[in-house]
């Protein structure tokens, strides 16, 4: 699926090879079997969209993020320091527990999804769309190919081209634009308590002042997931056929689609809030100059 969350550019990061998970107690009262079922089928799912490597790109945005941070919040400073403290709350062991964690809890309530997900992303189709994704997402960390992209888009949008309205289905049906500003309003809420924590709002910001601030920043935090959204899945899924892509739509239409989107982001977001609130407190230390 096209996850695309970003904070301000929000990130994600780090899963790693596929260890034991903590289940939920309904799963594990469900019996051995179907427990070591889940387990299997959430491993060839990961497998299938090459969950290893989605995340280390969204490791790489985060380092990117992190020099954003500095040059804004900091410029100057933090060096060698800073860079091993974003290396570590990207920690790519740490992301792998906490999302597997996650996943598995949302997919032990949802019978089957894990296992019919495996299997759409396994097949030929399913392969290919996750191949053009990640494609895309690495071509995207380089900001002279975004520029290209969204000028690439834009004149789709001017020739009204007839894949528009089949990327609008499906960013629709994803509830993609929704689901990335709710998951960065969240994750830059974290932000603020990371930095309230730090010292760094000298305890004059109330929780209350927090959420205002951040639902004041809704209309910019749409605007750029949609900035960064729509040149993506134009890119990403260009190389489709109208079949291939009306495949993707119909499994993201299914019962199995929407149950796994709804978990992806619950997965991504407790990665996302954690990441987040470390970042602020981290900002909040460098800023001041104390030590991290």
């Amino acid at each position: 699926m096209a996850r695309v969350t970003r904070i301000g550019v929000l990130v994600l990061a780090g899963l790693v090879a596929f260890g034991p998970m903590s289940l939920p107690v309904r799963a594990e009262q469900a019996g051995a079997g179907q427990v070591a079922a889940l387990t299997q089928d959430l491993r060839a799912l990961t497998e299938a969209m090459q969950i290893h490597d989605v995340l280390a790109i969204m490791q790489a945005e985060g380092q990117d993020y992190g020099k954003q941070l500095r040059d804004e919040m900091f410029p100057g400073k933090g060096g060698a320091e800073w860079q091993a403290t974003v290396t570590r709350i990207y920690d790519p062991a740490r992301m792998h527990e906490e999302f597997t964690a996650r996943l598995a809890k949302e997919l032990a309530v949802k019978p089957g999804v894990a296992s019919a997900a495996a299997d759409f992303f396994a097949s030929e189709t399913g392969r290919k769309i996750i191949g053009l994704e990640l494609e895309a997402r690495r071509a995207l960390l380089d900001p002279v190919i975004e520029e290209t992209a969204r000028k690439a888009f834009e004149k789709m949008e001017a020739e009204n081209s007839p894949r528009l309205e089949a990327l609008r289905r499906f960013a629709k049906v994803n509830d993609l634009i929704e689901m990335n500003v709710m998951g960065a309003l969240n994750a830059n809420f974290a932000f603020y308590q990371g930095m309230a924590s730090g010292g760094a709002l000298g305890g004059e910001m109330s929780e209350e002042d927090m959420l205002s601030e951040v639902w004041s920043q809704e209309e910019q935090v749409r605007n750029d997931a949609e900035d960064w959204l729509w040149p993506y899945l134009a890119l990403a899924y260009q190389p489709l056929s109208d079949e291939e892509l009306q495949a993707y739509q119909s499994f993201s239409e299914s019962p199995a689609g929407r149950d796994l989107n709804a978990a992806l982001f619950a997965a991504f977001d407790t990665s996302f809030v954690r990441i987040s609130r470390e970042l602020g407190r981290a900002t909040a230390l460098m800023v001041q100059g104390q030590d991290i």
